[in-house]
């Protein structure tokens, strides 16, 4: 996402744009040696595990399509539409349809919806997650990107993806609340607890990586090495961190500012 936006600086959403960015997603995780930043140049298709072509619920356009596809697709990006949310409905059911990579696509285009969003001055940064209602609602999406390939039920998709959106953006904004409720809540107790001039600098650090390593946060920050180590002790011995793995030798341990990871993740 951020090596995304720091792209649209200098290039607009665009094919371009979404390949690069697919090679960064790619880079570690499940789906690595697929070709990551390539459009796929074999068939794939949609089913049950081990399925068949023949058995697969969806056959996406053949490799040979993907290129003439994909340049519809873009061009449908900049298109003039009366209502941008409609038009983003459009785009990530038909990326989906498409399904130029080998593996990602999902990701992709869960990641396209708050892209186009900051594209089009409708977001002023990529703050904006789906992923959770489409997650909780996963057999009706899948159904509603169905029926649009089988019965061409584009109203019934962009019904369900508007709800998405809008239901979304309540659970984003009740967290977003809440997040800002914890740091104000924080901002005294810290001080209190380390008597540091450097305690909302660190408290700061904390709110931005609530999932680090000791040696990062020290080394990261322009705080005296002593007082950074002191602060990460007395704040985890107060309750703010957790630790989410034990040192073991040279490895240090991992911390983690549980309390704000469970108002992220929607469990407070």
């Amino acid at each position: 996402m951020s090596f995304a936006i720091r792209k649209m600086k200098t290039i607009p959403l665009s094919q371009r744009l979404m390949k690069d960015a697919h090679k960064v997603l790619m880079q570690g995780v499940r789906g690595r040696n697929k070709s990551p930043g390539e459009y796929r140049k074999v068939p794939n298709w949609i089913g049950p595990q081990g399925c068949t072509i023949e058995q697969a619920s969806f056959v996406p356009p053949g490799a040979n399509k993907i290129v003439d596809c994909m340049s519809r697709w873009e061009r449908l990006i900049h298109d003039d539409f009366d209502d941008t949310l409609v038009q983003l409905a459009l785009l990530h059911a038909e990326f989906e349809a498409i399904h130029p990579y080998l593996d990602g696509n999902g990701r992709v285009g869960r990641l396209l919806v708050p892209l186009f969003l900051v594209h089009k001055n409708i977001l002023s940064s990529p703050n904006f997650y789906i992923s959770a209602y489409l997650e909780t609602n996963q057999e009706e999406y899948y159904s509603r990107l169905s029926l649009v390939s089988s019965q061409n039920d584009w109203t019934g998709w962009c019904k369900f993806f508007l709800q998405a959106i809008t239901q979304q953006a309540i659970d984003n904004e009740a967290r977003a609340r809440a997040v800002l409720k914890l740091y104000d809540s924080k901002k005294s107790w810290i001080v209190d607890e380390t008597h540091s001039q450097y305690a909302v600098q660190a408290l700061d650090w904390f709110f931005k990586r609530p999932v680090f390593k000791t040696p990062d946060f020290i080394n990261s920050t322009k705080i005296p090495n002593a007082t950074a180590t002191r602060i990460v002790r007395v704040v985890r011995d107060a309750g703010l961190l957790s630790e989410i793995q034990s040192s073991s030798g040279p490895r240090p341990a991992i911390l983690a500012f549980t309390e704000l990871l469970d108002i992220a993740d929607g469990r407070l």
